[in-house]
């Protein structure tokens, strides 16, 4: 007999053993609703929006014995649920989770996870979907949800057997969260819902063969760039998203303030660098400021860091920074050359390789360069600016609401914006001293974004004030969930700035179709009644002399409050670039 079985194992080999008995996990039966809420709560998910129905059943079935560790928001319409997990996902950094029955339910998630797709925005939706046997039969509440929503998805798959669900689940989690996020739809039958399997523990994913979502940075081209950055006379920095999303303001700072170079951000970066910095230069695009606009066409090296160069920053691309030497930092390598030619492009997470750049680019100012976006930055006050925040017309402006409610905040709310007019002049104006503050719908401009948005950001941010800026005709898309608001006790602040108009629409009508208002006149309810219907209170007011008291009142108020502000009908939001122009074309009046 051999002495591997005579002698005795040591006593902490013996306990070694012990313990991996005890972690080794021990297999029970489980259904496959009870195994997607087991992923939930091992991926720690705190928050779910959703809206039940018939396919879905069985997985609310389960839900109903995991309130304790699943908070479930039943919000009014499905496109509200995912607007507002978009909302918690861009406040507090997380992945936000949606649940919606088949057919109509799965549909109305398919604006929620366009506008997530383009913005970037980690979410991870499941859908209750027919008996598999019934799959393209024309079933009741049937659609084909992997096929319609392929496009809009980084990724999605259909779960007809239990045993998938907790792989599945996690590689959803992991796709959605890691590398440029995204989102994802898992469409689950409902026989996978009831299925029993022996359950052997929740693995989390951490690895894909086929998918990397952080490419190899090359350190060649981190020397290359800082190379042309350390040569730059006039060189300029545009900074979007990518720096939030990689959790890298800090990196960025750092970077900034070595380099001395005035930047300038997206509405998708804004409050990455904080408003009142002395090289934050303003906003890029079509209703940015002077400055940034014009001076992108006389930089001598434009360094873009997670941003994507989208048609309303760069107007003609025949005839944008042609004069500039381009380096580009992005982690996804589709970006780089796709609208702009880069010089250098840099791939990879800006968090590991901003540090990296810092360390080669030599400690500079550059005061003359700097100066010349002070002094377009006068310019656009004496002929933009002044007038916007202290009007000497009777009726009250957007931007003046915004300079009264940056006072009362001190720059710390979040500030959570629909699309129109109010959302251009609110990513002007509003002030930030803290990440993640602004969320806004940039690339699929979301009317209806809004109201739900801010309520996912209350929910991920509770200890910050949420203010949601919305347009008449925006709040009238989804007012329906004011109804979430009262059910959960919420408190989201809501201004409604009333032009009693589709602005935005309307503003290109006067300037490029001869005034012809076709179709932007909207009527709208009395919103404070509406707002009272739901047990929220409220104001609506006309005159300046009103204005901060009522901004006062609102940001003190316990729970939500709704203040309406009826502002001038035909303002416009300057300066802009026309479409089709260059950014050197701005218009400021």
């Amino acid at each position: 007999m051999s002495n591997a079985t005579t002698t005795p194992a040591p006593a902490q080999s013996k306990a070694k053993t012990t313990a991996a008995k005890k972690a080794a996990p021990v297999a029970r039966e489980i259904s496959g609703s009870v195994a997607v809420l087991e992923a939930f709560v091992e991926e720690d998910v705190d928050t779910i929006f959703g809206y039940p129905g018939g396919a879905i059943m069985p997985i609310y079935d389960a839900l109903y014995d995991y309130q304790e560790k699943l908070k479930h928001i039943l919000v009014r319409h499905e496109q509200g649920g995912i607007h507002a997990a978009q909302g918690y996902a861009r406040s507090s950094g997380k992945t936000g989770v949606v649940f919606a029955t088949s057919g109509p339910g799965a549909t109305n998630l398919v604006t929620g996870l366009a506008d997530a797709m383009i913005d970037s925005t980690p979410l991870v939706c499941v859908t209750g979907q027919v008996f598999a046997h019934l799959l393209g039969t024309d079933a009741f509440q049937e659609t084909d949800v992997i096929n319609i929503t392929t496009p809009v998805t980084k990724w999605n798959y259909q779960v007809t057997d239990a045993t998938e669900i907790p792989s599945v689940l996690a590689k959803a989690f992991y796709i959605a969260g890691s590398g440029r996020p995204g989102p994802v739809l898992i469409d689950i039958t409902k026989n996978a819902q009831i299925q029993k399997f022996n359950y052997e523990g929740y693995t989390k994913c951490t690895h894909i063969r086929s998918y990397r979502p952080k490419p190899i940075v090359r350190k060649e081209y981190i020397q290359q760039a800082a190379e042309l950055i350390n040569q730059a006379q006039r060189p300029f920095v545009l900074f979007g998203q990518g720096v939030i999303l990689g959790k890298a303001e800090k990196e960025f700072r750092e970077f900034v303030e070595k380099s001395g170079i005035p930047s300038a951000w997206t509405i998708m970066g804004l409050s990455a660098l904080p408003t009142d910095h002395p090289l934050n230069v303003g906003m890029l695009g079509m209703h940015g400021n002077y400055g940034p606009n014009v001076l992108t066409n006389e930089c001598d090296v434009l360094i873009a860091i997670g941003m994507r160069f989208d048609d309303r920053v760069t107007g003609r691309l025949d005839k944008y920074a042609k004069q500039a030497t381009v380096i580009h930092l992005d982690i996804d390598p589709a970006e780089i050359d796709k609208n702009v030619k880069a010089a250098v492009g840099v791939w990879g997470d800006c968090k590991e390789t901003l540090p990296l750049l810092t360390t080669l680019i030599q400690k500079k100012s550059h005061p003359e360069w700097l100066k010349r976006f002070k002094d377009y930055y006068k310019e656009e006050v004496d002929a933009v600016i002044k007038e916007e925040l202290n009007p000497s017309a009777e009726q009250m402006t957007m931007g003046e609401v915004m300079k009264v409610l940056n006072e009362l905040t001190g720059g710390d709310a979040i500030i959570v914006t629909d699309v129109g007019q109010h959302q251009m002049v609110a990513c002007r104006y509003a002030e930030f001293n803290k990440t993640r503050s602004n969320i806004t719908s940039g690339g699929l401009g979301t009317m209806g974004f809004g109201l739900p948005a801010a309520i996912g950001a209350k929910f991920g941010a509770q200890d910050r004030t949420v203010v949601a800026i919305i347009g008449d005709g925006g709040f009238q898309m989804t007012l329906q969930e004011l109804g979430t608001i009262m059910q959960t006790e919420l408190n989201v602040k809501i201004m409604i700035l009333n032009n009693h108009f589709l602005g935005m629409v309307r503003q290109w009508q006067q300037l490029f179709h001869d005034k012809r208002y076709s179709f932007v006149d909207i009527a709208s309810p009395d919103f404070v009644m509406v707002a009272k219907g739901y047990g929220i209170a409220g104001q609506s007011i006309h005159q300046r002399a009103d204005l901060e008291k009522a901004v006062k009142t609102m940001l003190d108020h316990k729970g939500s409050y709704l203040l309406e502000v009826v502002v001038g009908k035909e303002n416009n939001v300057f300066p802009m670039v026309p479409q089709g122009c260059s950014v050197s074309e701005i218009r400021l009046k």
